[in-house]
């Protein structure tokens, strides 16, 4: 395993894991054990939508027979990635699992400029230290998923090539801008760019182009002639919205180097009713658990509406296609125990946040959906109020004599004593989910307050507070 994602994630006992799981060859992963190396043959999973140049594809195939460099880039727009990166990300996993050599390549030069592919409008401007935040955090996501991948879904005795996490920024930091134009600028015309479908569909609105964006295809072209010459990277593989930018970069290529160069897109992340899954929707899911937490992330997978069940258990797992066709066969005989869909969510959970990611993710949706008190027992403070997001919180002094009635006056759940004590006779308060009948009825420790000194109130169906109970000094 690369040595740098060891000194990240220096946890002994994922580290005997690894070295067991390489000794000992597992015969029953059968896309993982077996020495594949055509990964075109991916385009049955549902992951390579094009092929580039069409005509050269049987090249491709033969060029595939032996271990190849491959790399996908990420622009750091955000300071994490997100469910519709992750696909790009499992992409270049199922090639490092084939015996080829991964690049992640992040962006902290082409960020500056901005991609106009798939956009309306231009990008906002980014400033420098915001942009090496984003690089940071997503070189981190980048580190994590793969360490995790190694560690926890490779059964297998073969090794694994290192990946290798660059970032265009060490190429270009030097670079004069009049070498730039004279040595790179020079090959590129302007009606082959102004054909590219991200340029002339801005070109036709009110708000235009800017030269920045205009010039966005000749910056990611010469990332790939870099990586061609540097580390004999003559595979790239990128989204169905970067098909312009991947044959300015193929046509590059083939003008400065004469050399053969293969562009292989993939499939924007959609939801069957076509929605797509990404931050300029509004609806992004992120793989920083700072920003999604484990639990949602489990959550969202494990709320795979049953169309859209079948690919996602193909882009976003490893599992062979008999297995993916057995349990969908399965799950039409049980649906409501939902097994495919528990198992994305697991195997996604595994290779995004690791082991301790899904057991963290389990705990809180046992503490959510469980009417039993005792799960919420190995919640911590924070734990608390991450998972009951939308609950305001309070810190109460603990008094001896404090009552149900009480603490709900004082939390502010109800303004009035007369509307609080009604609705607790009826039945519509929980404490710690055990319903309360008794508005005068006196908190107990170890039941009414649990041993984190947390108290979780809920109103109704879906209104929670959460109580901090301070001792008096």
């Amino acid at each position: 395993m690369h040595r740098r994602m060891m000194k990240a994630y220096p946890h002994q006992l994922q580290l005997l894991q690894h070295i067991i799981l390489r000794c000992i060859p597992c015969h029953s992963r059968r896309y993982g054990t077996a020495v594949v190396r055509d990964i075109l043959k991916l385009h049955k999973r549902g992951v390579f939508h094009h092929m580039m140049p069409e005509l050269r594809v049987p090249d491709l195939a033969k060029k595939l027979s032996s271990p190849q460099t491959v790399y996908c880039g990420f622009d750091p727009t955000a300071d994490s990635l997100h469910i519709g990166n992750l696909l790009a990300i499992i992409t270049l996993i199922h090639c490092q699992r084939a015996g080829h050599s991964p690049i992640a390549l992040v962006g902290g030069a082409t960020g500056k400029i901005g991609d106009p592919s798939g956009k309306n409008t231009e990008r906002p401007r980014l400033d420098d230290d915001i942009i090496e935040k984003n690089v940071r955090g997503i070189m981190e996501n980048l580190e994590r998923i793969f360490t995790n991948h190694a560690v926890y879904l490779w059964n297998d005795y073969r090794e694994l090539k290192d990946v290798r996490l660059l970032n265009n920024i060490s190429w270009y930091r030097e670079m004069n801008i009049l070498d730039f134009l004279n040595n790179i600028g020079r090959h590129f015309r302007m009606t082959t760019m102004l054909k590219k479908e991200c340029v002339s569909s801005r070109l036709s609105t009110k708000e235009g182009l800017s030269f920045t964006e205009f010039a966005y295809q000749t910056f990611q072209a010469y990332d790939w002639v870099h990586l061609l010459k540097t580390y004999d990277c003559c595979i790239q593989i990128g989204g169905n919205d970067q098909q312009g930018n991947i044959t300015a970069g193929l046509e590059l290529i083939e003008k400065m180097l004469r050399q053969d160069a293969y562009g292989l897109t993939i499939p924007l992340v959609t939801s069957s009713t076509g929605q797509k899954v990404g931050k300029s929707e509004g609806n992004a899911v992120w793989l920083d658990p700072r920003k999604t937490t484990p639990y949602e992330l489990y959550q969202y997978f494990y709320n795979v509406a049953d169309a859209d069940l079948s690919q996602y258990m193909r882009w976003f797992t490893f599992l062979p296609e008999e297995d993916i066709d057995r349990l969908l066969r399965d799950h039409k005989m049980e649906p409501e125990k939902r097994k495919p869909q528990r198992l994305l969510a697991e195997k996604v959970l595994v290779l995004v946040h690791g082991e301790a990611g899904l057991l963290e993710a389990q705990r809180w949706t046992e503490a959510f959906f469980s009417p039993s008190p005792e799960s919420l027992l190995h919640l911590s403070d924070s734990d608390m109020q991450r998972l009951f997001t939308s609950a305001p919180t309070t810190d109460l002094l603990l008094d001896h004599g404090t009552t149900v009635l009480d603490v709900l006056i004082k939390t502010k759940a109800f303004d009035r004593q007369v509307d609080a004590d009604k609705v607790v006779r009826e039945g519509g308060v929980y404490i710690n989910k055990v319903r309360v009948t008794d508005p005068g009825a006196v908190l107990v420790l170890g039941e009414h307050i649990l041993p984190n000194n947390i108290t979780l109130l809920r109103i109704g169906k879906k209104r929670y507070h959460i109580v901090r109970w301070v001792t008096p000094s």
